[in-house]
């Protein structure tokens, strides 16, 4: 069992192993009502949880939700709630997310809204969600306008990866949660590079060593850094803070959006690191060695280093919408070297348009 401990403003501590949800009970406190929140085809495991945390003291009330972004819809959203109030649901109350990053980041949701915030579990069904959804305390949902743009702080009580779950997750989904641990390589962590390095099969293979020490370091870097910047306030002007976690998100939020979702997460981030890289490369100066580790490595997991399907004035108009945003001012997480990260604020338009171009090249 591994343990990774988030010493934020309400601490708590994300248990990784096979076999970890039988930790759950444990993490019911007082509360007599528990609803879980779970994407629709992982009914069986909701089940499972339910029947974990159920007794004769605590009555158990099941949300099911769409797969994926569809569930982060306002929509949605008041389904959910209009659920919890004909259940009578107070502040004493917990709800659970079983599900990948889009469940986890609705139930959570749910949760900071409900009664102004009620307690949460998390419950992360696939690598995605185990290494960066689930953990770190944003929640929230998207709107037609772009990803993200409504949601709250809220962490969790403590969060279970149970890496057992991950057994039938289909490899597209598997690829695309470990662009996100890449991303902490990238970022920090040499040891992962050198994981990924020595082995991108076994790196996929989540019934492997290899995969779960992968999973636990990119937890621990995304505690390391969310305990010292929770909410961002130390993310102004050149300083970095929490944004660090947005390395590749601005151009890939931006491609998932332009993409209607069609594209995994993961790919869409995977493709906004390359941009990255090359835009660093230009104003950071980054060496060609570093932007060429980050198309090996990215390549080996199988996930995308080229596109060019959306035009990039459209793309530029969705990245003005990002959060990052301050004013007018676009602002991007680069490098100066791997694991020597720092932010680009303000790049000029020619720039951004000829680092997008380099993305379109195979």
């Amino acid at each position: 069992m591994s343990t990774v401990r988030f010493a934020t403003e309400h601490p708590y501590c994300v248990e990784i192993d096979n076999g970890a949800l039988e930790k759950l009970p444990a993490l019911i406190a007082d509360s007599s009502r528990v609803a879980v929140i779970y994407a629709e085809p992982l009914v069986e495991v909701a089940l499972e949880v339910a029947r974990l945390v159920g007794s004769a003291t605590v009555s158990v009330l099941s949300i099911g939700v769409p797969e994926g972004e569809a569930a982060k819809t306002p929509q949605i959203l008041a389904s959910c709630w209009s659920t919890l109030a004909s259940a009578g649901f107070t502040r004493s109350d917990l709800i659970i997310g079983v599900g990948g990053g889009a469940t986890t980041d609705l139930a959570g949701f749910v949760a900071a809204s409900w009664l102004r915030g009620v307690s949460y579990l998390s419950v992360p069904t696939t690598v995605l969600a185990m290494v960066d959804a689930s953990v770190g305390g944003k929640t929230g949902i998207d709107l037609p306008e772009g990803k993200n743009l409504v949601g709250a702080f809220h962490e969790p009580n403590g969060v279970i990866a149970d890496l057992s779950l991950l057994a039938t997750l289909p490899a597209r989904e598997i690829r695309s949660g470990l662009a996100e641990v890449i991303k902490a390589g990238f970022i920090t962590d040499e040891r992962i590079r050198a994981l990924i390095a020595e082995s991108a099969s076994g790196s996929l293979d989540v019934a492997s060593a290899r995969h779960a020490e992968l999973i636990r370091r990119a937890v621990q870097f995304k505690a390391d850094v969310v305990s010292k910047d929770l909410r961002e306030t130390t993310s102004v002007g050149a300083a970095i803070g929490r944004e660090v976690l947005n390395y590749g998100h601005t151009l890939g939020h931006a491609i998932e959006s332009w993409e209607h979702y069609e594209l995994r997460h993961g790919e869409a981030v995977a493709l906004g690191m390359v941009f990255a890289a090359h835009l660093s490369r230009r104003l950071l100066g980054l060496s060609d060695e570093a932007v060429d580790t980050h198309y090996e490595l990215i390549a080996a997991l199988g996930l995308p280093t080229s596109y060019r399907r959306a035009p990039f004035g459209e793309l530029r108009e969705l990245m003005a919408r990002d959060k990052k945003t301050r004013g007018q001012a676009l602002r991007f997480v680069g490098l100066r070297n791997l694991g020597d990260p720092a932010m680009i604020v303000a790049p000029s338009e020619r720039v951004l348009e000829e680092c997008y171009a380099q993305l379109g090249r195979d």
